[in-house]
């Protein structure tokens, strides 16, 4: 009688600290999903309000009147087709150009042998450990020096590479058994057709994943396009829309201003929405080998 008094006492304080755990955990959650929700609702009301409503102390929660009229007119008033032509042909020829250093870097990395591998690739991880906002001085003087200043080439070429997208898929690649290459040479077949036929099919979730990330990067890009896009026809979205709403006296329409942001932040909730499990699987397959 006593031993199943204990297990019953086992078994309801298990269940106690279990339903506890799940309070905390999911009290947890929803409080960050509070947090990261309500830049997004905020952005959304006020592209709804108007320019009265917007300026109002304190602030309203909710639009008192529904300005649907605002978006065809923060459309308008930017060049919002250059934006986003800009934006795409940025974003779309960095993406191709990482993808194709991504893979043969990381296929160097994952099965190549050279003399310093090990030590180059230490160094490109030290750079990791370095802000991007270092780098952001050395860099606009290089392509000052170019002369590429307000041109694609300075939006392009300096990110180009990236040592994340390298160190994912060179885990990605070092999980594909080494006797497939070692069978593949001794088929006679070369490094460079082992790479196309072999390993990056198999690595296409990873592929994908990065290919997404990028893209998305690309988008939200505005430090770097705001340093060296000075031309209106050069300008990319986030830094073009930021200056589309701004007078000379530094006077933000913002009622106009997030109209815009809320058009322009839709594609990539939608790519997220679509093409998440492609990000998670391409992430998780890419494992911690070393």
């Amino acid at each position: 009688m006593t031993t199943k008094m204990n297990v019953k006492n086992i078994v309801r304080n298990y269940k106690w600290d279990t339903l506890f755990k799940n309070i905390l955990l999911y009290g947890f959650l929803t409080i960050m999903a509070f947090i990261v929700v309500i830049p997004f609702y905020w952005m959304v009301i006020t592209s709804l309000k108007t320019r009265a409503e917007v300026d109002l102390f304190p602030p309203t929660l909710f639009p008192a009147v529904m300005m649907f009229s605002n978006f065809p007119e923060a459309m308008a008033q930017a060049d919002f087709s250059r934006y986003i032509y800009n934006t795409i042909y940025v974003g779309v020829i960095s993406t191709f150009g990482t993808v194709i250093t991504t893979i043969l870097a990381a296929f160097a990395f994952a099965r190549l042998e050279f003399k310093g591998k090990a030590l180059l690739f230490s160094l490109f991880l030290a750079t990791m450990m370095i802000p991007g906002e270092m780098m952001v001085i050395t860099n606009y003087i290089t392509v000052a020096r170019l002369n590429w200043i307000d041109t694609y080439e300075a939006l392009i070429v300096p990110f180009i590479v990236s040592v994340f997208y390298i160190y994912l898929l060179r885990q990605s690649f070092k999980q594909i058994p080494n006797e497939l290459y070692l069978a593949a040479k001794v088929d006679g077949t070369s490094d460079f057709k082992y790479l196309i036929r072999i390993m990056v099919p198999i690595a296409m979730p990873t592929i994908i994943s990065i290919t997404i990330l990028k893209l998305i990067g690309s988008w939200n890009a505005y430090v770097w396009p705001n340093l060296v896009a000075d031309s209106d026809s050069m300008r990319l979205i986030t830094n073009g829309l930021r200056r589309a709403f701004t007078d000379d006296y530094g006077r933000s329409a913002i009622h106009l201003q997030m109209a815009a942001t809320t058009v322009v932040t839709m594609p990539l909730l939608i790519v997220f929405l679509f093409l998440r499990k492609y990000i998670m699987r391409g992430v998780s397959r890419s494992g911690i080998k070393g």
